[in-house]
């Protein structure tokens, strides 16, 4: 069943994968290059190559290729797929600016040719009826698919319709029977009997123009916003505090500070130069405990323990504490539990510890249940003085009903991202209790930090990494 289901779901991703790499195609590639040139090749090819990348970015690691392919793979991979959504969305709202564009570009022509309509001697009968009607067929030639007919107007001007006929009269039989036997390689009049009328030049670069310039603007708007939020991922994850009152916590533990991090997510994007990066910033902070909640990797201890080893150098009065997430069960829980406690970390698995005015617990992943390993509130917290407040490192925020179940004062949880990239937060949002912050729940207060890295492409769009200084604060100060 497992089986089955995962099978339907690869299948949906690479049929969706296909459709919009299709559309893009004809967007960006199709229309706006010619048929047969270096840039349409160009094009194409990048629309089989980059879809490819990115599916072997994302199995790479479950394939159990090398690690070095899986680092190749990935960043070329993954940010084609944050490319890939934004640039999506931009196409898509530029198929709204295109009929606005083409009609201003109508009017702008028709308005041109209106005054030459008058001439210098001032306005002809008709010519203002005339020009009207120019416009017309104008805007009948943009709405109509390329390559269609468009039937000719009746407007027109009668002393070009008289030229024409004097001219014709005075051609000599020789030039009317040449005219009478008009070759088949000739186009045929425009409008005649003998065929549609061709779309003009100027029709064919007006649609040019809109789509280049559509094209152009999406891709400048989906690059831009992918470099923007990749540079926000490399340059490491800010500092927000947050305090929050406890009515059981004593007057001796008032301002006891827990730096809390999660979902640093080490693997072929982000390495050592990130954990260095997260771990100067939590030291900077002085706090008095740090909580790492979950996610920590995306690999396995021999692919990265050289990337984790930084954490070695956290430092905290009441020392460093680690649950596990949903990710270590991808990447071989037990031994990263192992290697984190060799770093000088303590993971507390379905384990509580107590601490000067409070009791510190955790609980197992929720994933961890498929390996018989999941969350046990009964030996974490079941026999515990309800009477001393009670602080729960728990990955993913869903848990919370059992935190309140369990007269857990405050439970500290990732997982979430924040969403990571817009509008991926309208998702997350309906698949978690709380996305990011500070809520109640009952007697229970959760607190979800957006993460410190990223999972997938090592890019965040409207919701920024932060390590989060947690301040507990006495009712009783």
């Amino acid at each position: 069943m497992a089986v089955a289901m995962f099978a339907l779901v690869a299948a949906t991703v690479l049929a969706l994968l296909v459709l919009v790499h299709r559309y893009l195609w004809r967007r960006l590639v199709r229309d706006t290059t010619a048929r047969g040139g270096a840039a349409r090749r160009a094009g194409t090819a990048a629309a089989f190559v980059l879809p490819l990348l990115t599916v072997g970015a994302l199995v790479s690691a479950r394939a159990g290729v090398p690690f070095w392919l899986q680092q190749v793979l990935a960043w070329p991979g993954y940010l084609w797929l944050a490319v890939l959504l934004y640039l999506t969305l931009a196409v898509l709202a530029g198929e709204a600016v295109r009929p606005l564009l083409r009609h201003l570009l109508v009017r702008r022509a028709a308005r041109k040719k209106r005054p030459a309509a008058e001439g210098a001697t001032g306005p002809r009968p008709g010519a203002a009826r005339g020009a009207d009607d120019e416009a017309a067929r104008e805007a009948a030639r943009e709405a109509a698919p390329e390559g269609e007919p468009v039937p000719a107007g009746r407007g027109g001007s009668a002393t070009a319709t008289a030229s024409a006929t004097a001219t014709a009269a005075q051609a000599t039989p020789a030039e009317r029977d040449r005219a009478g036997r008009r070759q088949p390689s000739e186009a045929p009049p425009a409008g005649g009997p003998a065929g549609p009328r061709p779309v003009p030049p100027s029709d064919v670069s007006r649609r040019l123009f809109v789509a280049r310039t559509v094209a152009g603007a999406a891709a400048a708007v989906a690059v831009g916003t992918v470099g923007y939020g990749t540079y926000g991922v490399l340059r490491g994850p800010r500092v927000k505090r947050v305090t929050v009152p406890l009515a059981k916590l004593p007057r001796a533990a008032h301002g006891f500070r827990i730096a809390v991090v999660s979902d640093v997510h080490l693997g072929p994007t982000l390495g050592r130069a990130h954990t260095q990066r997260i771990v100067d910033t939590i030291n900077s902070t002085q706090p008095d405990l740090v909580a790492v909640v979950g996610d920590l990797v995306d690999g396995s201890v021999a692919d990265l323990g050289s990337a984790a080893e930084p954490l070695a150098r956290l430092w905290a009065r009441h020392g460093t504490y680690f649950v596990t997430g949903n990710h270590e069960y991808f990447s071989g829980a037990q031994a990263w539990v192992d290697h984190v406690r060799e770093l000088g970390m303590r993971p507390l698995e379905n384990a509580r510890t107590e601490l000067p005015g409070f009791d510190l617990a955790g609980v197992n992943d929720l994933a961890g249940e498929s390996e018989g390993d999941g969350p046990d509130f009964v030996r974490a917290l079941g026999d515990r003085d309800r009477t001393r407040a009670a602080v729960l490192l728990a990955h993913q925020p869903v848990v919370i009903h059992d935190a309140v179940k369990y007269g857990v004062d405050l439970q500290l949880s990732g997982h979430t991202h924040g969403g990571q990239m817009w509008p991926g937060n309208l998702i997350a949002d309906q698949a978690n209790p709380t996305l990011a912050g500070l809520e109640r729940y009952g007697d229970t207060q959760l607190y979800v930090s957006r993460g410190a890295g990223a999972w997938g492409p090592p890019v965040r769009v409207g919701a920024p990494s932060d390590i989060t200084v947690v301040q507990l604060a006495s009712r009783q100060a």
